[in-house]
């Protein structure tokens, strides 16, 4: 009687505590509204005789930070605390030419020219625009997915192998021959039947609890609720959201020209306010707001039902819970709710990398999700899709570091408590502005002709066509990035399409304030320098990415680097007078300081990572010769080979030229543009103009997408293979002595990588027949690491990361080094057969490791 009692008291309950905690949440956000916003000041200015007396600026609860602090002076035989005025704090910041802030345009609001004044939308502009922006049907398709035939096969087969595998733990249980095996079948056969029909019961109830856990409730009321929300919370941390009305007037034109062809969004994930903040702009811009795929680790109170409704559905990070044992049902469920959300006009929107970046740069692509899309264009089932890349970018990141996970530390799990107290952070915190920029689409069908134009040229018989596929469902060891749905021969052709995303995502990328800031000093300056300084370089910096590179911000370079300084902070940059009185600016004490700023820099790494390949091995060439000349030169050729071999160790850490592109052709450009920079020079462009020098690069781009004849065009596609012909090995390559400042930057971008893979190369010989646990060997190269930063045998603080020691476990696996394999869910290092048997042979792998770590000759610089 109590059992069942208890047992039903126990709904209400549960029920009435979630209520409670969403009231309580609802309460906070509206309080926190009323404290923060100008509500207060709205009312005073209503009713002047109350004489109420508002300070919009004041913090909640009048809780007031000091920010003034004396600065400290130090000489060689004194350290004196002053009373010297701090320099000008900046608040403030010009985003980039031709942008305009989201946040300050309401175009449904009324405040127009020729509205009348009785439109209340003048009155209350934000809840206009929120409920007078276009509303769209969002269609719910679970009952599509859930009465599609390729399901019910699905639960079939799931249930058929689950028997399978009982039946045969049941004969290995016995262990021993049945005499009467025939009388013992017969008898068998009705208590099978019982057994599958009870097995297949309880998969289809498994089947629906996934789509039910799985499917969006994306809605416009929600939609309209949030979008007024956040115009009012995102001020109070934000200064801006900003892109450029003419990226969002293309994505207009395209919806319209093409109205049944799905947009697919892919941005870059840095922080968990991206989608909700995509999915805002998309919103107030009149255009469909798409289905999001989301880790099911969001799905906590309160937000996780807040996010289903802003078009979020949830996925397992992890599909298949064994390892080896595909998860049939759920990978069925999830590719049939795509495929019936994109034919039902619904878009979509992924993150291509998985999770977020932890260090600041793209992450290697993920094709599970776009391996779907793309099948549903191959068998027909849409016409096509429009792919989107989008980059999103933050002056600083609202959702703190990841310190802790590149050191090795365990991450933390999200849960109510964490995101109400990061929401809580973040309102009482700034983190200036926030760049979204939306790429040129283009269609899944245009890039399959392309590629098929390519594989055509290089004689190549992988031609991609559109043809009627049904969804594989057997156990097939050919299946792409974690999916059953793609065929063997469409694997290139998914990995092209990730790759080009990410690419064009990357150099999409608008640089922001503290990006600039944080490169300089973790390049140029790594000992700090005086403001005016930092500023000129940041002048010199502004006019190398003119045209190749959005700028997030303009105007004087000394208020740009007085502004990033104070929003970055004292914990990562600190400033003082020295003894002629100028502000000097350096990088805080501390590893963890060196980390988090290599993440803010890691935004401009893509953009100069061929030229510091190129550059470092041009170094170490030179270190190389035995005997050195009078004007030290490289071979243009051998420069070239050797530094194919260097971009090959970077494959898991840098997307480094176009899947269209070859690497001869794009490291050609690299040395014709350190050529023009006055980084190297040829001994026919001594003396020669800059206009000839960039009439000869472009014949030379010109004669390379021509196709015509060079010394190259006997080269493989991955560069290792020449003719056997002989070749002039005279230099031809010469440094420029007035620009050893730009080479040690340059050599500077990647060496914190280099330091860190050839730390996990000498750590290899700890393999040497003893295999280890992944995690295990993480650790020790991560605190092996830590040792050589502190008695500064490793020079970079930042080589601390768990990321670049997987992405070189990766090459190495690759390479045949080591051998990773599952044991009971656990992955297992241990060197490959040729290493196992001869130690002496990591000797090689380390030696080339190293090639990629700068050098310098005759103490160079």
């Amino acid at each position: 009687m109590l059992a069942t009692l208890m047992s039903f008291l126990q709904g209400p309950v549960e029920f009435s505590l979630l209520g409670f905690i969403e009231a309580a949440s609802v309460a906070f956000i509206l309080y926190y509204i009323y404290a923060k916003t100008r509500t207060l000041a709205i009312i005073a200015g209503l009713f002047p005789n109350l004489n109420l007396n508002i300070n919009y600026r004041s913090t909640l609860f009048g809780l007031q930070k000091a920010h003034n602090k004396p600065l400290i002076t130090s000489t060689a035989t004194t350290t004196i605390t002053t009373t010297k005025k701090e320099p000008k704090r900046e608040n403030s910041l010009a985003h980039g030419i031709g942008t305009q802030n989201m946040l300050e345009l309401t175009p449904h609001a009324g405040r127009k020219p020729f509205h009348s004044l009785k439109d209340w939308g003048v009155y209350f502009p934000y809840v206009a625009q929120s409920f007078r922006s276009k509303k769209f049907d969002y269609p719910q398709v679970t009952s599509l997915v859930q009465k599609d035939p390729v399901l019910q096969r699905a639960i079939k087969q799931a249930a058929e192998q689950i028997l399978r595998e009982q039946e045969q733990q049941s004969e290995e249980t016995t262990g021993h021959e049945d005499l009467n095996f025939n009388e013992r079948q017969n008898s068998y056969r009705p208590h099978r039947h019982n057994d599958y029909q009870h097995i297949l019961q309880r998969q289809e109830r498994r089947a629906i609890k996934i789509l039910k856990e799985m499917r969006s409730t994306l809605n416009n009321f929600l939609l309209a609720f949030t979008s007024w929300l956040l115009y009012k919370l995102l001020p109070c941390f934000l200064t801006g959201v900003v892109t450029h009305t003419q990226q969002i007037e293309m994505l207009k034109t395209a919806s319209e020209k093409a109205p049944g062809i799905p947009l697919i969004f892919l941005p870059l994930h840095r922080s968990h306010l991206d989608y909700i903040l995509v999915t805002f702009i998309l919103t107030n811009n009149d255009i469909r707001s798409p289905l999001v795929a989301a880790g099911n680790n969001l799905q906590i109170p309160v937000f996780g039902e807040i996010l289903r409704g802003l078009g979020a559905f949830f996925i397992k990070r992890k599909i298949d819970p064994i390892v080896g044992k595909k998860d049939i049902i759920y990978r069925a469920v999830l590719h049939l709710y795509l495929q019936h959300a994109l034919k039902m006009g619904h878009n979509v929107e992924f993150f291509i990398e998985g999770g977020r970046t932890r260090t600041g740069k793209p992450c290697m692509p993920k094709g599970g999700i776009l391996s779907v899309i793309v099948n549903a264009f191959m068998d027909r089932s849409i016409p096509d899709a429009l792919l989107v890349p989008v980059s999103v970018n933050y002056e600083r990141l609202v959702d703190g570091n990841f310190v802790r996970e590149q050191k090795g530390e365990k991450k933390i799990p999200e849960s109510f408590g964490k995101a109400m107290s990061g929401i809580w952070k973040a309102l009482n915190s700034k983190y200036g502005l926030m760049r979204i920029d939306f790429n040129e689409p283009y269609s899944i069908k245009e890039l399959v002709q392309s590629y098929n134009k390519i594989a055509k040229e290089d004689g190549s018989m992988k031609i991609y066509k559109p043809s009627a596929r049904t969804l594989q469902h057997n156990q097939s060891t050919s299946s792409l990035y974690g999916t059953d749905v793609v065929c063997e021969e469409h694997r290139s052709l998914i990995e092209s399409i990730s790759r080009q995303v990410v690419y064009d995502c990357a150099a999409a990328t608008s640089i922001m304030s503290t990006n600039a800031l944080a490169f300089l000093l973790l390049t140029r300056y790594r000992n700090g320098a005086t403001d005016k300084e930092l500023a000129k370089a940041l002048d010199d910096l502004r006019q190398r990415l003119q045209g190749k590179k959005d700028l997030g911000f303009s105007g004087e370079s000394i208020h740009i680097i007085n502004y990033a300084t104070d929003l970055l902070g004292e914990k990562l940059v600190e400033r003082r007078y020295d003894s002629n009185n100028q502000l000097l600016i350096y990088v805080a004490n501390g590893i963890e300081s060196w980390i988090e700023l290599a993440y803010y820099s890691n935004t401009l790494t893509p953009h100069f990572a061929l030229q510091s390949i190129v550059l470092t091995t041009f170094h170490n060439l030179l270190l190389k010769q035995v005997n050195m000349p009078e004007e030290p030169g490289i071979c243009r050729k051998k420069l070239i080979e050797a530094a194919i071999e260097n971009c090959e160790v970077y494959r898991y850490e840098y997307i480094l030229y176009k899947p269209t592109q070859t690497l001869v052709q794009v490291l050609e450009s690299v040395i014709d543009e350190l050529i023009m920079q006055g980084i190297i020079k040829t001994e026919q462009t001594e003396n020669e103009p800059e206009s000839v020098m960039e009439s000869r690069r472009i014949a030379r781009g010109l004669a390379a997408y021509l196709g015509e004849d060079n010394e190259y065009d006997d080269m493989s596609d991955d560069g290792h293979d020449f003719l056997d012909v002989e070749q002039p090995q005279k230099p031809d390559l010469f440094l420029i002595s007035d620009t050893k400042v730009q080479q040690k930057a340059l050599c500077e971008v990647l060496a914190p990588y280099g330091h860190a893979y050839l730390c996990v190369a000498q750590s290899l010989y700890k393999l040497y027949q003893n295999s280890m646990l992944e995690s295990e060997f993480i650790k020790l190269v991560v605190k092996e690491l830590n040792t050589r930063v502190k008695t500064r045998q490793c020079p970079y603080a930042e080589s601390i990361s768990t990321d670049s020691v997987k992405n070189c476990l990766k090459v190495l696996e690759k390479w045949s080094v080591i051998e990773i394999s599952n044991q009971s869910g656990l992955r297992l290092l241990a060197l490959g057969t040729l290493y196992e048997t001869c130690r002496g042979s990591l000797k090689n792998i380390v030696q080339r490791i190293s090639d990629i770590v700068p050098y310098y000759a005759n103490n160079y610089f």
